[in-house]
């Protein structure tokens, strides 16, 4: 029998007393319930409507029936393990193949994105018989111990940063080191990074990896100057190590005009890929895509890699499904014109509004930089709380990332479309005006 609904508050005291208080809410002076959802709209328990500007991990839409429906099916035939053989498993990787490098032809399937980091950096300390790794400030590459490890925006606030890890300036042109009016920012934070790997050469330090998102996302919602992964790529393989990039935030066509967000850099291949988030549409899938040589590196060990879960018929169901719909209703096209569309209203509001110092981004991947001042920069933390916070009121869902928390980052599911684009933006605009006028 069906138990009854409980209300709000009952659930958040349900909340409160078993579950640790480090597993923090959305506003959590008022949080939200929400009991269903659907493309890119989410319902309360009172059937109020919210546009979900958020969620990248519903990354074809909330409860997609097609993607639904390829669980249900393979759930009523079979779910096991990678162990025995069965057709979703190498029909899902030659998928994935199709739409990356021909040299990242071996594939391991996980359950999240923080498994698939934390198996990247195995392989490649495997591979290169190093350890050290060099990462961005403010990166996040997940929770796990290994990972929170490389992670600036984690280990700062908890036991610091280890002899092994080496962080280099972000590839910021807004607030960095090197900005917008630089004459070739690319080549000057590549060498921020030759100048780390120089400094630990000198200290016998060996190089496994150049570990990044292709577009650092809790940092701000960065768009890294072109040419700047090709420099880097060039110096970790100089020194031994291999170039892995994360793509567990920007991943599937999200970025619009390629498929890997990698790609927007020309005429660079990494030696390892990483995927997790949208991989299976809110069903825990993830997965690592390398090379042959990597991969029989690894194997090398004589230890075998297993994962109970990785690659079960369902999971690899649902992934196919995925790829499917972004295919057939041309997602990664739709992502391109439609966050174009977003960032032209932005741009529109940038020179209407002092309080947005900049508009960045590419597909449906955008972050608006709020600043109190457009001459310092300063991050403007307090205003972009209270906008989301009045956003909130008008049923839109956005929040703040940077380490400022001043950024406000547009990661919807991909059926976002141009009324959500100018709703939004509309709402923006009337917040904004009233914070301006002290009526906020």
């Amino acid at each position: 029998m069906k138990a009854e609904p409980r209300c709000r508050l009952e659930t958040l005291a349900l909340r409160k007393r078993f579950l640790g208080s480090s597993c923090r809410l959305f506003f959590p002076e008022d949080p939200v319930k929400i009991t269903r959802a659907k493309g890119q709209y989410m319902y309360d328990e009172n059937g109020n409507e919210y546009l979900d500007c958020i969620n990248n991990v519903a990354h074809v839409g909330h409860c997609h029936p097609e993607v639904i429906r390829a669980a249900h099916q393979q759930n009523q035939l079979l779910n096991t393990n990678s162990r025995y053989l069965h057709d979703n498993l190498v029909d899902y990787a030659q998928r994935l193949s199709n739409t990356l490098p021909e040299k990242l032809c071996t594939f391991y399937f996980l359950n999240s994105g923080s498994e698939a980091n934390d198996l990247a950096l195995r392989l490649a300390r495997q591979y290169t018989k190093h350890e050290d790794v060099v990462v961005m400030d403010h990166a996040y590459h997940g929770h796990l111990t290994s990972l929170i490890d490389i992670s600036p925006y984690k280990f700062r606030n908890l036991d610091g940063q280890k002899e092994w890890v080496h962080v280099v300036p972000l590839p910021d042109t807004y607030r960095g080191l090197f900005r917008e009016d630089h004459k070739d920012p690319a080549s000057a934070y590549a060498s921020e990074v030759k100048k780390i790997i120089d400094q630990g050469h000198q200290k016998n330090r060996k190089f496994a990896a150049f570990f990044a998102e292709s577009l650092p996302s809790v940092a701000g919602q960065i768009i890294p100057p072109p040419g700047y992964f090709q420099k880097v790529a060039e110096y970790i393989h100089k020194a031994g190590g291999v170039f892995i990039a994360d793509e567990i935030q920007v991943g599937f066509g999200r970025v619009g005009k390629h498929f890997w967000a990698f790609q927007l850099q020309e005429d660079f291949i990494p030696d390892i890929v990483t995927m997790g988030k949208p991989t299976g549409n809110g069903h825990p899938v993830s997965c690592v895509a390398t090379t042959k040589d990597i991969a029989e590196a690894f194997s090398a060990t004589g230890v075998e890699y297993f994962n109970t879960f990785g690659g079960n018929p369902v999971s690899c169901a649902i992934g196919i499904a995925v790829l499917d719909v972004i295919e057939k209703e041309q997602l990664q096209a739709h992502a391109l014109q439609v966050g174009s569309f977003l960032m032209k209203l932005l741009h529109q509001q940038k020179e209407k509004h002092p309080l947005i110092g900049d508009v960045r981004g590419a597909g449906l991947f955008i972050g608006v930089d709020l600043v109190q001042d457009q001459t310092e920069r300063s991050p403007a933390t307090k205003e972009a709380e209270l906008i989301t916070t009045r956003l909130k009121e008008e049923f839109i869902m956005l929040s703040t990332d940077g380490p400022g928390r001043n950024v406000l980052k547009f990661k919807p599911p991909l059926c976002f479309n141009k009324k959500d684009a100018q709703l939004v933006v509309d709402k923006l605009d009337k917040i904004l005006t009233e914070l301006e006028m002290g009526n906020a």
